[in-house]
């Protein structure tokens, strides 16, 4: 699914234009997004929970040559459902 398409999905469901449910949209990605920024835990009822995980620095092997190289630290974002989404897809 799309944004496109969850756009037209809220518009129809809330009876709003397309580009009122397209800022709605946008907010509450943005507001999760500043959330995830400031290093808060996002949890979503009955949804999921996102949060910013950093993985740490580490060795590995470059596979062409064998030579060790160091993996720079990163930062990456982490999506765990919820119980009742993961019963609800089953």
């Amino acid at each position: 699914m799309k944004k496109s398409e969850i756009v037209a999905a809220v518009a129809d469901q809330l009876e709003l234009t397309k580009k009122e449910a397209d800022t709605a949209v946008d907010l509450v990605f943005a507001t999760i997004l500043e959330a995830i920024q400031n290093g808060e835990k996002v949890a979503i009822s009955g949804f999921g929970t996102f949060e910013l995980k950093t993985k740490a620095e580490r060795h590995g092997r470059n596979p062409k040559t064998g030579e060790e190289i160091i993996i720079p630290a990163k930062k990456s974002i982490s999506f765990k459902p919820s119980k009742v989404l993961k019963e609800d897809i089953r």
